[in-house]
């Protein structure tokens, strides 16, 4: 498909202002993902339940809101290009995408099989809603500049994001990506940093000799938003600031909470993995469905106002 524009009826909102409707169907879409991936989770016992369950908001106002992307064609040309760098968010990744209708639900089921297109990190070779095979870490900004300059250079209006662990911006790669975008003044390229403050088995600040982080970025000639990762205003207000921001790349510090929305994993360097057996889901749910049908209750008022 060529055509400049979206099909009919399938291009986000994301020039207006958000409604409040709009926002409180955003905070319980993110919390929606949230269950899904834990029902999986406590399902199959598999995935890295730290690092997903702190990018909910930020997956659900790029695909319910930011992103243009056609359901019926992945690799629709005139799509916004999104790259997970932190390729082990997998799971939280593809529960998006079954939320967003762009995979079955029932495909979660097949997560790390044999021949599953649902790998543990995300693998572009089985799966077109997949930008770039990742995993090994500091890899995705270079190539999302890539599709940002590539695109540029083809005349299309495109958008190119990435989202980037806070650790894995200690990689040497992701800075001389960095400079290499602030070169080419690639104002259509936004990388999010999933700022959640621990990495793997650390339990230290994970990078006390990068801070002031911001200024680092800015230093690079990047244009440098700080942000609560949770808030969906804000978030969107973010990805607005970077639409409007000519001549250079844009970087979300989204300060996240590693574990998001379950008390016992908030904050917890060991729920970087960790097995969520059936009495641990089921604590979970206990928080965390009463919180999503609160968030329905006040999504569907809004829309009756």
């Amino acid at each position: 498909m060529n055509d400049t524009a979206p099909p009919s009826g399938r291009a986000p909102s994301r020039d207006a202002a958000a409604t409040p409707a709009e926002l409180a169907a955003l905070r319980w879409r993110a919390e929606s993902i949230r269950k899904c991936f834990l029902d999986t989770v406590g399902r199959y016992g598999r995935g890295h339940c730290g690092p997903c369950l702190s990018t909910f908001e930020l997956l659900a106002a790029l695909y319910f809101r930011e992103l243009r992307l056609d359901p019926d064609d992945a690799r629709w040309e005139r799509r916004d290009r999104f790259v997970l760098s932190k390729g082990h968010a997998a799971l939280g990744f593809y529960c998006t995408l079954a939320e967003r209708g762009l995979i079955p639900h029932t495909e979660l089921a097949t997560f790390e099989e044999l021949g599953s297109r649902l790998q543990g990190h995300v693998d572009s070779t089985r799966l077109p809603w997949v930008e770039l095979t990742t995993g090994s870490l500091g890899q995705g900004l270079s190539v999302s500049l890539g599709l940002a300059l590539g695109c540029r250079r083809r005349g299309w209006d495109v958008r190119a994001y990435c989202m980037l662990g806070d650790g894995e911006t200690q990689e040497g790669n992701v800075w001389e990506a960095a400079m290499c975008a602030a070169k080419f003044r690639l104002d259509n390229l936004v990388a999010i940093v999933d700022y959640n403050g621990l990495q793997g088995g650390v339990t230290l600040e994970v990078m006390p000799s990068m801070e002031p982080y911001a200024d680092k970025w800015r230093a690079f000639g990047w244009h440098a938003i700080e942000l609560d990762g949770h808030d969906l205003g804000a978030i969107l207000a973010a990805f607005a600031e970077a639409r409007a921001t000519l001549g250079r790349p844009t970087v979300l510090i989204a300060r996240t909470v590693k574990g998001k929305g379950v008390s016992f994993m908030e904050g917890q360097v060991e729920w970087h993995g960790g097995t969520l057996t059936p009495a641990l889901h089921e604590r979970a749910m206990r928080e965390v469905e009463p919180r999503l049908a609160a968030l329905g209750a006040a999504a569907r008022a809004e829309a009756a106002r």
